[in-house]
Formats: structure tokens, sequence, C-alpha cells
């Protein structure tokens, strides 16, 4: 080994020949390898241990993503030209350090990773692309602090302290019902059964009735958490909602597989709403539409129209409840633009009229009070905006060999979750929602994430589009065949 002394004697020599330029390059070798290895001591004298996150790496940017879809959409081929700067910005997203750790710890509460980073405990390692020799440089890259909205640089990662490794086991100590959904092999089966479509992006059921679609108080089973137990198969991240539907309606319901495609999802909910508001309402090319059957009291004046009207939200009830109506005076109640479209699929029964509505924005109970308080035909079964309408509610009349078949249906034994889809048709006293959500249009995500993976220039204004339709309940279907009878 080369030492301080045999360097000043070569230093001494007026010209150094080749064995002392050897000996000069192995005592700078032996010198580096000294300082990392003292650098790793000096750092476990300290104590100072840290715990590691995965690598950075660039992320598609969902929210953009979803935007660029709909542009495309809306707009046709005129965005063409601009479809490499826009997809572009998709993939060239900046992501903060504050993002990176709430991403990959999502167990750690944000008020805790917001106090690590005030209190100067998080450490950046920076990945330097110009590492030269053997790895040797890489080992001594230094940890320096780094501020919540600084951005992040792909390859670098980021150390908290290892103390944070004991948070998630302490918050597994503490019981809660809500937060494991333990379902028997029946009911697996039976959440199952609702699928509609699934590929690595998106997962699609057709909702039954009765059925909450998020938890809140008196809730002891939501769509949400039941997803989570009996949808994740082998990703290791539940289904997230992107939308919702009324515990009373059923139909198409949409879930992102991944926190990217729950975001592109979401972005594409919004832009519907965004562009419905800007008079976009023409159906080619409107990126997203939906569809639903109702069933309604009475039968509007024209066979199809379209419904331009504010809706708000009031409190009744002493504060006990709320319920949402028209608004025609903006000045004295906050209100929110809404749009559907209406017409008439099927009126063969005096009293009672088929709809096919199209929400062009998604407002709380948009369908039910636009039917109730715009057409004056409120929906079979809402009890909430038509409730003057079914005080008088007489059960349709229907033949006897349609009734002898259905003597046997109150006989049947409940799905699991306590569900019931058979009873609450027009023929009987007490009918259920008559709200479906039947057909859906939207894009095929899946698709559109592979592309910007693969070519972050593609041109996504030509991307295929998915056609979903979901059965109705069978109570829904009964009403159908009696007023058709």
């Amino acid at each position: 080994m080369v030492g301080p002394i045999l360097l000043r004697r070569l230093l001494i020599r007026p010209p150094p020949s080749s064995a002392a330029r050897l000996c000069i390059s192995a005592f700078h070798n032996w010198r580096s390898y000294a300082s990392t290895e003292t650098f790793h001591e000096d750092r476990e004298k300290r104590g100072e241990k840290w715990f590691t996150l995965p690598p950075f790496t660039a992320t598609i940017n969902g929210s953009a993503l979803g935007k660029e879809l709909c542009r495309n959409r809306s707009y046709g081929r005129e965005v063409i030209t601009k479809t490499a700067t826009a997809t572009a910005s998709t993939t060239s997203t900046t992501t903060t350090a504050l993002k990176w750790v709430t991403r990959c710890c999502p167990e750690l509460p944000r008020s805790l990773v917001q106090k690590l980073f005030r209190l100067r405990q998080v450490r950046r390692e920076s990945c330097d692309m110009e590492c030269s020799g053997e790895g040797v440089e890489a080992l001594e890259r230094p940890l320096k602090r780094v501020a919540a909205k600084d951005s992040m640089n792909v390859g670098d990662r980021i150390h908290l302290p290892i103390s944070v490794q004991e948070f998630p086991n302490d918050k597994q100590e503490l019981p809660d019902d809500k937060k494991e959904c333990h379902c028997s092999e029946e009911e697996v089966t039976f959440i199952r059964s609702l699928e509609l479509y699934k590929d690595p992006a998106i997962i699609v059921i057709n909702k039954p009735p009765g059925m909450p679609v998020q938890g809140g108080i008196g809730i002891k089973r939501s769509l949400d958490e039941l997803a989570a137990a009996c949808l994740s198969y082998d990703f290791s991240e539940p289904p997230r909602l992107v939308h919702r539907l009324d515990r009373d309606s059923s139909g198409i319901l949409v879930m992102g597989r991944t926190q990217t495609s729950a975001t592109v999802l979401h972005s594409i909910f919004r832009e519907k709403t965004f562009g419905a508001s800007n008079d976009v309402i023409d159906d080619a090319k409107r990126i997203l539409q939906r569809r639903y059957w109702a069933l309604v009291i009475g039968s509007p004046r024209q066979r199809k129209g379209l419904i331009s009207a504010p809706l708000g939200k009031v409190v009744v009830d002493n504060g006990k409840s709320d319920r949402i109506t028209i608004v025609n005076d903006s000045q004295t109640l906050p209100s929110q633009h809404a749009i559907t479209k209406y017409k008439v699929i099927g009126s063969p029964c005096p009293g009672y009229t088929w709809l096919e509505l199209t929400p062009l924005t998604g407002r709380k109970h948009q369908l039910r009070v636009h039917c109730a308080e715009v057409l004056r035909t409120p929906i079979v079964g809402d009890y909430k905006y038509g409730w003057q309408t079914h005080r008088n509610w007489k059960p349709l009349a229907w033949s006897n060999n349609e009734c002898h078949s259905d003597e046997e249906f109150p006989k049947r034994k409940n799905l699991p979750f306590d569900l019931n889809m058979e009873s609450g048709s027009v023929s009987e006293k007490n009918p259920r929602l008559h709200l479906h959500c039947k057909q859906m249009v939207l894009p095929n995500v899946n698709l559109a994430l592979q592309n910007v993976k693969l070519h972050s220039d593609s041109d996504l204004s030509e991307l295929e589009s998915l056609e979903l339709v979901a059965p109705l309940p069978s109570f829904m279907q009964r009403s159908w065949n009696i007023t058709n009878s």
C-alpha cells in the first residue's frame, strides 16, 4: 500500500517514470476508497439511519392526459398539429418532494410528512449522471436537505428518519372496523359477478340498487371498501372511485385500478362538465357520454329536448337534511349550471313514459330534479322529489299469468348484503327508484397510457372508445315488460 512518505519521494524526483505514475494512480484509488469507508463509518458513528424511498421515476401526468383526450375529441382534427407538444407535457410533469413522499408512503399522515419537511429532517440523494469509475463516486453521493416544494429529478432518492417505519405498525394496532373489510366467499363471488369490463387501467361494475357507493354515518358496507376487498386481485392498489351514483339508483360505475388511471378519469369527468358549460353538447364531440333509463310518471310536452336549469342546495327540517332545487335567482342562493338532454324511448302505457336521460354536467341529483321540477314528470320511486305525486300512487294492474309468475319473487332469498333486486316494480305498492345508468362511452384509458409510455409524441386524436352497457335490474325489467305488455 502506498503511503505519504513514498508520495513525497516520488514528487522530489525530477521526471517521474511510468512506475511512478502507476504508484500515484494507486495512491489516488486508495485515498478514494479510504474516504468512502470513512464517510460510511462517520455516518454510522453519528447514528444517521434512514428509511430510503424508491428512486423517483418519470410519471404520467394523469390530469394533463385527461384534458388532452377531451381536447382532441372536443375540437377534432384542428389540434392534431399541437398533439405532440401537448402530449409531451403529460410525461414531463413536475413532481415535488412532498408529493413523492405521500405517493410512496400513503399510510403516513400528510401532517406528519409536512412536519418532517418543516423540521428539515428529510434528505435527498441526487442521481449524478456523470458518475465515473467503477461506481465509487455513487457511493460518495452526499445526502442534502430537501424542501417540500423542491422538484424531483429522475433517479433521486428521498431519505426519511428511520422512526417513520414504526408509524404504520402503531396504526395497525388501533382496531378500525372500516379499515379492513372481511367478506365471505359468497359475498366475494357476488361482487365479482357485477363486473362488466376490466383491463389494467379501469374496472367497471353494474352497481346494484340499494348499495351506497361511499361510506358514511350509518353505512355498514359501501362499494368503495367492498371493491378494495374483492376487486383488487393481484394489484397492490385498491380500485378508486372516479364518479358516483345515488344509493337507490343502479347501473354503470367506473373505478380506476391505479392512481394514474384514476387521475385521468377524474380529469375526463371534470372536463365533461366544463365542456357542457361552454356549449359543447354535440354527442360526436363529447368524449364521455352517459345515458340513463328512467320511468317517469306522466309525459313531457315534447318528445325530446334540452334542459338547462341551475341547481342549488337548500336546508330543510331545521337543518336535519337538505335537498337540491332549481335556482331562478343566483343572487339569493349559490347555484351550479346543469344541463340534461332527454328523449322519449317508449310510452305504451297511459300515465307512464320511459325516458333516455343524458347528463351533460355532473351535479348532485341532477336528473331527478330536472325530471320532477322542469319536466313535471317525477321518476317512479323518487319519494324525495316526487312525494306529492306518490301520495296518490296506485300499483299498475297486469295480467293473471304475469301475476302468477311473480308470486315466487318475494319468496326468493335475498342476495348478499341484504340486497333484493326483485321487488319494487310498478305493480307493487312501494315501487323503487327507476333510474339506471344504461350506457356509457368513454376513451380507452389503458390504451392511452400505453401509447404515452411508448411514444411521448403519440397521436391521441384517433384513440378508440369503450362502449359499455349494463342490463336493467330485475324490478326495472319487470316494469318494462309490464308497461309494454
